[in-house]
């Protein structure tokens, strides 16, 4: 067999389902019911936004801020913490690890719209012929991992309560919604520019609004050059890496001495997960990971990574699925505009001389 199946390509198949997730996310209430919508989960572990009012599902971090800000934090001032406050919050994070369970950290990797986003303008600048960054430096990746903790302690925790508690004012009750690039997205993508805005409503207002407006404008630009731009700090990935324990899907690695001389486990990992490469443990489903499985793909030895759906193994390395994909992917990048016109160019200059 000279070519891959298309139903064998991992990759192919996590594509396929992104742009169903991506098309249910964005529009699916119309299929669903604006009822569903609104009342089934409000708890997805992607982040699909309530701001998009087609949207199917809403993601888990809008409830957690409104409750931590509207709910717990109120009544811990008051000191009226009772059943009634926790349970909101138990229910949320209920559904939340329920959903995670059954996906894990593939949430990110295979259904968040914003991700499936950003690997489309990826698609785009390649296709354009743009000059890529594969990989950043390790010292880059050491000094960004940790954005995502702030993130989510600082935005999605930390001011909602401390809003809630009084501490400071009501307009950050909710900051990361405010400055969450997925909300601009989805709904641009329904034909909603109302979102894309400055708020003048108040300086805290506005400086939240500036900033959402520039992430997104970053993530575009960036998102042309540079895999997965806004994953590395999003603070869902952190919510994540929290109970990546607990979640049916694994990643693991049964290390041999070629590891050491190898690492295109790493060079393929999208997230720059360097540690797949040295990691001698078991368990490589690391905090950053998105289960994305390419570094199952592109592992030339039988055996050595798999992804499994608790002991069921979904995919595991092989060299010949390595050798195919491989060369999909060599000639998948060697095909773009850039390289058409520069062949043109060549053609036309041999059919004048």
């Amino acid at each position: 067999m000279n070519t891959l199946p298309w139903w064998k390509n991992l990759s192919v198949l996590r594509k396929c389902v992104q742009l169903f997730s991506f098309v249910f996310l964005v529009y699916g209430s119309v299929v669903v019911g604006f009822y569903a919508a609104d009342k089934i989960s409000k708890a997805l572990p992607a982040l699909a936004c309530a701001y998009d009012t087609k949207t199917a599902d809403y993601c888990v971090l809008i409830p957690l801020q409104h409750q931590l800000g509207h709910l717990l934090g109120p009544a811990i001032k008051a000191g009226t913490v009772g059943l009634m406050t926790v349970i909101p919050l138990l229910t949320t994070l209920g559904t939340f690890l329920l959903l995670f369970v059954l996906l894990n950290k593939a949430f990110c990797g295979w259904i968040c719209p914003l991700g499936t986003f950003q690997e489309l303008l990826g698609l785009i600048g390649q296709k354009l012929g743009l000059k890529r960054q594969e990989s950043l430096d390790a010292g880059v990746v050491d000094r960004v991992r940790p954005v995502k903790w702030m993130m989510m302690g600082g935005l999605v925790v930390g001011l909602p309560l401390l809003s809630g508690l009084g501490f400071i004012d009501h307009s950050l009750g909710d900051p990361f919604c405010k400055i969450c690039p997925s909300r601009i997205m989805t709904t641009l993508f329904t034909g909603n520019i109302e979102q894309l805005y400055v708020d003048t409503a108040s300086p805290t207002y506005m400086i939240l609004s500036v900033i959402g407006d520039g992430l997104f404008g970053i993530i575009l630009f960036l998102g042309l050059t540079l895999r997965q731009p806004f994953c590395r700090i999003c603070p869902m990935l952190a919510m994540h890496a929290i109970f990546k324990k607990i979640g049916l899907i694994r990643l693991v690695k049964n290390y041999t001495s070629r590891c050491d001389k190898c690492g295109l486990c790493a060079k393929a990992c999208p997230m720059d997960i360097r540690e797949i490469h040295t990691s001698q443990e078991k368990d490589i489903l690391f905090p950053d990971c998105t289960l994305c499985g390419r570094c199952v793909e592109f592992c030339p030895d039988k055996g050595v990574i798999a992804m499994k759906y608790a002991v069921i193994p979904i995919k595991v390395s092989d060299p010949q699925y390595f050798k195919h994909r491989n060369k999909a992917q060599k000639a998948w990048e060697k095909a773009n505009l850039l390289a058409w016109w520069n062949n043109r160019r060549s053609d036309t200059r041999s059919v004048n001389i």
